[in-house]
């Protein structure tokens, strides 16, 4: 099945909102968790049809079950931890007694489940609980969303936009993307300035090697847009535009410009900075507003950045895409 605009915005959304869970920390765990509870369960009740609520709005501090739904017999754990234990704790209270011809159902929001899936678990109240299709997690959930048809998908869409709020148009996105690209694409290059064959790697490691700190937070929020970048740069490379090689190497120019003795985290925003400057001066600008502009900015300096053409690569990595 094809991947809609509605799909590609809903899994960026989703491994942006469960990589906030595992980073979320300690002290604002606690409303990380409520915030997750809420956001699963219109999310659930839009995909599966549900009509689940959340136990905490009847009864405080209820342990082992976060949502329910009587019409359809349905208990769910939501949880940021997915251990063996931590799903034979819950099977293993007193309350399950209550549920008795219900089904429990335990969703992994901050991490992969595909192996707890494969494991027997202790049931000692003998509720209704099924591993391999009762435990979810983000691969689970998003598998399930790519078999809705459009209608569904756009359903969610809207759902996860909501929830969240703030959330990226998709479609108003591609268009600002192919606009500042063709801007971009339009800079003077020569052949000693013509981009190398694409560099892949494992990001987190550029990170810590290039000693990234605040920037890291800006890399780590829009890497998931570099499949999206990708296939922009296809879509136009594939009409014989070559903008890919035009684009990275306005960016590699500007990095190499900017390179001295500064930190970091300061080359990696001036990049920024002077890639927005170089669009809002240029003669084929379009009006975007800033801040779209500046998202579009973001993703495509994170995008350099994980194609090796702005910060140095760490010794070992030459993995050349094909």
């Amino acid at each position: 099945m094809n991947q809609t605009k509605y799909y590609s915005y809903i899994e960026e959304k989703l491994h942006i909102f469960a990589n906030r869970i595992a980073t979320g920390g300690k002290l604002n765990m606690l409303s990380l968790h409520m915030h997750s509870e809420n956001f699963y369960q219109h999310l659930f009740n839009v995909i599966y049809s549900y009509n689940l609520e959340n136990l905490n709005a009847r009864l405080q501090n209820v342990e082992a079950i976060d949502l329910v739904d009587d019409k359809n017999k349905i208990i769910i754990q939501v949880s940021s931890t997915n251990t063996k234990q931590k799903v034979e704790s819950a099977l293993s209270k007193k309350i399950m007694k209550k549920y008795l011809g219900y089904t429990f159902k335990f969703i992994s929001i901050a991490n992969d489940a595909s192996n707890l899936r494969k494991k027997n678990f202790v049931n000692p109240h003998g509720i209704s609980f099924t591993p391999s299709v009762d435990i979810y997690d983000i691969t689970s959930i998003l598998r399930n969303i790519l078999n809705m048809d459009v209608d569904g998908q756009k359903m969610v869409y809207e759902q996860i936009k909501k929830e969240l709020g703030g959330g990226v148009d998709i479609v108003k996105l591609d268009s600002n993307l192919a606009t500042i690209i063709n801007i971009l694409s339009k800079e003077q290059w020569d052949e000693a300035n013509k981009s190398d064959r694409l560099i892949r790697f494992e990001v987190n490691r550029k990170i810590s090697y290039n000693d990234l700190a605040s920037a890291k937070d800006t890399i780590d929020e829009y890497v998931l847009y570099h499949g999206r970048v990708d296939a922009k740069y296809s879509e136009f490379d594939s009409l014989g535009n070559n903008k890919s090689n035009s684009v990275l190497a306005t960016m590699k120019r500007t990095y190499l410009n900017l390179k001295n003795n500064r930190n970091s985290d300061e080359i990696f925003y001036s990049v920024i900075e002077e890639i927005k400057n170089k669009i809002l001066v240029s003669a084929n600008y379009i009006h975007i507003p800033i801040d779209e502009l500046e998202l579009c900015v973001d993703i495509l300096v994170v995008d350099a950045f994980i194609r090796c053409k702005i910060l140095e690569n760490p010794e070992g990595y030459n993995y050349a895409a094909s």
